[in-house]
C-alpha cells in the first residue's frame, strides 16, 4: 500500500475521534496557589459584586467558545465572566476572606476569552478589567491578561480536552494574577 492511502486510512480511522461535543467548564474550586498569595498579605475580608461581558463585545463571548475543532466549551451557570467571579469567590472563601457584607467590593468585566485546540500549537487567552470599590470610593482599576501555548496533537481525542484543560486553568491563573498585582494588593490592605 502506498503513502498516500496509508494517510488516508489513517485520517478514517481517527475522524470518529474527533466528533462535535459540547463540554460544560467545571465548577470553580480553590486555588492552592491563590491561598497562599492571600495568607502571604494581610489583607481585608471583601466582597465580590458584578461580573459581566465588557460592553462592546460579543455576546457569544461570555456564553460558549468554539476553537475546539467544531466542539464547544459552556461555563458553568452559563457566562464565563460569571465563571471567573466564581473562582474569585472559592478563592476568598477558602481563605477565609470572602465577606459579603464587605465595604470593600471587587468586580469585573471579561475583555477576553478564547481557545485554539489547532494542529501543532494549541493557544488560550483570558483577560478582564477589574475594579475595587472601598466605601464606594473606587481604589483600583486594571486590565490583566493571561494566555497560554502547548503543542497541540493532531488527535482530537487528545487535543481537545489537554485544550479545554488550558483554557480553564486560566481562570485560576487570572484570580493568582490579580492577587500578585501590588496594586490590588494595596486597594484591599488592612
Amino acid at each position: 500500500m502506498n503513502r498516500i492511502a496509508r494517510g488516508l486510512l489513517t485520517l478514517a480511522a481517527l475522524l470518529p475521534m474527533v466528533g462535535c461535543v459540547s463540554v460544560q467548564m467545571p465548577a470553580a474550586t480553590a486555588n492552592p496557589v491563590a491561598l497562599e498569595k492571600l495568607r502571604a498579605t494581610p489583607v481585608q475580608s471583601s466582597n465580590v459584586g458584578r461580573f459581566a461581558l465588557a460592553p462592546g463585545k460579543p455576546k457569544e463571548m461570555d456564553t460558549s467558545l468554539s476553537g475546539l475543532r467544531g466542539s464547544t466549551l459552556a461555563p458553568t451557570g452559563g457566562s464565563f465572566a460569571g465563571q471567573l467571579k466564581n473562582q474569585l469567590v472559592a478563592d476568598l472563601s477558602a481563605a477565609g476572606l470572602y465577606d459579603p457584607n464587605s465595604s470593600i467590593l471587587i468586580e469585573g468585566q471579561l475583555t477576553d476569552s478564547m481557545v485554539d485546540a489547532a494542529i501543532g500549537t494549541g493557544t488560550a487567552r483570558l483577560a478582564a478589567d477589574f475594579q475595587v470599590n472601598r466605601a464606594g470610593k473606587k481604589v483600583y482599576s486594571k486590565s490583566l491578561k493571561v494566555d497560554d501555548a502547548w503543542p497541540s496533537s493532531f488527535v482530537g481525542a487528545t487535543a481537545l480536552p489537554e485544550a479545554i484543560n488550558r483554557y480553564s486553568a486560566l481562570y485560576k491563573a487570572l484570580v493568582v494574577k490579580l492577587l500578585e498585582d501590588a496594586d490590588f494588593r494595596a486597594a484591599i490592605a488592612k
